[in-house]
């Protein structure tokens, strides 16, 4: 099953960020996230992620998909994954260390430059989609030796969120290792 889930909150053309100060993408910008807790629906997972690591409570959350990877021809996981919108009159003063890492507001255009390495590899190939498409998406990620060698993106069904039969199907072709 999946473990994990990932957030990218909006504000305008900013989105919130956390540099990383922990294993994966230690010392990369990444979405906000982290572990589903035992029998934890994936949305409430992702709220309580959101709660915990930025104290945000005002925005709309949006289900976008999920996040797949292999690494070195191996399945090992995947992630949720969630947009959420605060209007861009919220004030969130950044940065702000926190034990997670930095969070900060980065502008699209940054986070999506073909030169910035120190975004988490497979965010450039996806936001596109996460921001400016109404439909889910499975993000496949396929690493070697470390690095982001395929990035594919395939619509999925959004009832994957809710209907665990739904999910269980979807899921039944991956066995998620970690």
């Amino acid at each position: 099953m999946i473990k994990y889930n990932i957030c990218f909150i909006s504000r305008g053309d900013e989105i919130l960020l956390l540099n990383r100060q922990f294993e994966p993408w230690m010392g990369c910008w990444n979405g906000i996230g982290g572990k589903l807790d035992n029998n934890e629906l994936p949305r409430n997972s992702m709220r309580r992620e959101i709660y915990e690591e930025t104290n945000i409570q005002e925005y709309t959350l949006h289900f976008k998909g999920v996040v797949t990877w292999v690494v070195d021809e191996k399945i090992v996981g995947g992630m949720y994954l969630y947009l959420a919108e605060v209007s861009e009159q919220y004030v969130y003063d950044t940065p702000i260390k926190t034990v997670e890492g930095i969070l900060d507001w980065k502008p699209t255009t940054w986070i999506m430059d073909k030169n910035n390495v120190g975004i988490a590899a497979n965010i450039p190939e996806s936001l596109e989609l996460i921001l400016n498409d109404p439909l889910c998406y499975q993000h496949q990620c396929k690493y070697k030796d470390g690095k982001l060698i395929e990035h594919t993106s395939i619509v999925i069904d959004p009832l994957i969120e809710t209907n665990e039969g739904i999910r269980e199907a979807f899921l039944a072709k991956y066995l998620i290792s970690n």
